[in-house]
């Protein structure tokens, strides 16, 4: 496993991180607590030593589990903990964004609770709050890191104007946006505004709910709440282009490299540039591939060949902006 030292913090984390997501269970149709636990240890066992959660994720229900599997686990030195904070679900009538200095107050005691620690390795802004000054979250945020209750700040899904602001209260460790070879967005603007800033990018979605995954198919339903119910990319006649476009990937790492879709996904990724990708998991088994994820790298010509993909197949490209929640303040 290959790792990487964010900014001047001391973290030094495997270049892969565990997310947690889908482990708790909201928006992907309900969680196995056991499973969870085994997939947790199973990532650890391969040297995955950054797990990623947040509050929202099953509404406490992944940091709950995160916190029990890092205490059960006796494979090794504890992992470093990356967990989320502004996302407002009490007022009992759906997610709002909420970066008032009494949300993340009450919110960081709650996680410290759930995952069993006195200090937050990473903690970012989920979501930004626009009906308040991004200064005001920002404030708090530098008092949560001068008083070593977090070691690591970051934002996720911020714009480069929001980090600007952000950067005048506290400093700016990490920014977490979405990308994988489907959702690019990041390349005209976020992507080189923190290499310029020396902001590492811990990305998300590096397998875009699964369509990268090799596991895909037209057959594929979706229960309950599963997000992917909502997602363009899964609607036909996206849908067939999306996974006509995922099988040509496929095709091209068998046969030049001799790997699996999800590796080179996530190969990929580093390819380009990006210092951590995170990689969602809930079953033991989906963490076995990891190591066909390093020890090697891509030609400019296999970069090539999947922008010719990607221009060939998908003629009506969609990002993952379906899944901002709404901008209104819980008070």
């Amino acid at each position: 496993m290959q790792h990487y030292t964010i900014g001047d913090t001391g973290l030094e984390v495997s270049r892969v991180a565990l997310g947690t997501w889908a482990i708790g269970g909201w928006m992907w149709g309900g969680t196995e607590e056991r499973k969870s636990i085994d997939t947790i240890h199973a990532a650890l066992d391969k040297g995955i030593n950054l797990i990623d959660t947040a509050p929202v994720y099953g509404f406490g229900t992944s940091e709950e589990i995160v916190g029990k599997a890092v205490e059960e686990y006796s494979g090794g030195k504890r992992p470093y903990l990356s967990t989320k904070v502004t996302l407002d679900w009490t007022d009992g009538d759906g997610i709002r964004r909420n970066g008032s200095r009494e949300r993340i107050m009450r919110e960081v005691e709650d996680s410290l609770k759930r995952l069993r620690s006195d200090s937050i390795d990473i903690y970012y802004v989920h979501w930004p709050d626009c009906t308040r000054p991004i200064e005001e979250t920002a404030a708090v945020m530098r008092e949560l890191h001068e008083k070593k209750i977090v070691r690591a700040v970051g934002v996720s899904n911020f714009t480069q104007d929001q980090m600007n602001a952000f950067q005048k209260e506290c400093p700016l460790h990490l920014c977490q946006p979405p990308y994988n070879i489907f959702e690019r967005g990041i390349e005209a603007d976020i992507k080189p505004y923190c290499e310029r800033h020396n902001i590492a990018l811990m990305t998300y979605g590096a397998l875009c709910r699964g369509l990268l995954s090799g596991k895909m198919s037209q057959e594929r339903e979706f229960e309950g709440d599963d997000l992917r119910n909502n997602d363009p990319k899964f609607q036909q006649p996206r849908f067939d282009s999306y996974l006509e476009a995922a099988k040509k990937i496929e095709n091209l790492a068998k046969k030049r490299f001799d790997v699996s879709i999800l590796a080179f996904s996530l190969r990929w990724i580093f390819e380009k540039g990006i210092p951590i990708a995170i990689w969602g998991g809930r079953k033991p088994e989906q963490i076995q591939p990891v190591d066909e994820i390093m020890g090697w790298s891509m030609d400019l010509a296999t970069l090539s060949a999947v922008d010719s993909i990607l221009a060939e197949v998908i003629e009506k490209p969609v990002g993952p902006e379906f899944m901002a929640p709404p901008t209104g303040l819980v008070s």
